[in-house]
């Protein structure tokens, strides 16, 4: 392998580096309470990381009725760009994203987010100056677990999955990840717990971005593969 081949970080955004997940799971739980499909709170909080059409596998059964889809997807959407103008950054998340780029890792936001919730999370986080990529829903056939947004990520930044690493905050993360051997830096911020995030087979968690960060010369993301 090339030793000047570019070495780069992989961000998932949504709980990782913006404070959206409790967001997500409360829009879906209004949702599905709207369709008369009612799930616990802490059940929706589990699948959040997936993508609508996965998430709604996972809580409702593959075998479901899937005429509602749409609507749940719709009152989600709606429900959620509610919060849009005051999403707020996880602590220290933008500097992290600097703190990177300053050691020559080139930032990429590997997020399976519309494109127009990707602007207001790229607003909320206010890091456009050191991010080199970013991707949005679009750009994957399939949503995590599957790693096709990861895929994106690298065929959009020039990257190899052998010479970067992942940071998310769910098992969904993780196991994206790992379809492609890409070790992934989980942190708890998004609500999933520092055992879920291991035994999925995180190579080291934090807290947050914060805690990430001032650990960041001995983490995993200083030691380039």
């Amino acid at each position: 392998m090339a030793t000047d081949q570019p070495t780069g970080i992989l961000f998932d955004v949504d709980g990782t580096l913006v404070d959206t997940t409790y967001l997500h799971t409360v829009c879906w739980w209004e949702a599905l309470r709207q369709t008369d499909q009612p799930v616990p709170m802490a059940t929706v909080h589990r699948a959040i990381g997936m993508g609508a059409d996965k998430l709604l596998d996972h809580l409702l059964g593959p075998e479901r009725d899937r005429d509602a889809d749409e609507k749940l997807r719709d009152a989600h959407d709606t429900l959620y760009g509610e919060y849009w103008e005051r999403l707020t950054p996880l602590p220290r998340a933008a500097d992290l994203l600097r703190a990177c780029a300053e050691r020559g890792l080139r930032v990429v936001l590997a997020t399976s987010a519309s494109e127009q919730e990707v602007g207001a999370l790229r607003r909320a986080l206010g890091a456009d100056d050191v991010v080199d990529t970013i991707t949005s829903s679009a750009d994957a056939k399939q949503s995590k677990p599957a790693p096709d947004i990861l895929v994106a990520a690298l065929e959009q930044s020039g990257l190899a999955a052998e010479r970067v690493v992942f940071v998310g905050d769910s098992v969904w993360d993780v196991a994206a990840a790992g379809k492609l051997n890409i070790p992934c830096v989980g942190l708890t911020c998004g609500g999933t717990s520092r055992g879920e995030l291991a035994g999925a087979g995180a190579v080291a968690v934090y807290d947050d971005p914060a805690a990430l960060l001032a650990e960041l010369p001995d983490s995993p993301l200083a030691r380039p593969r």
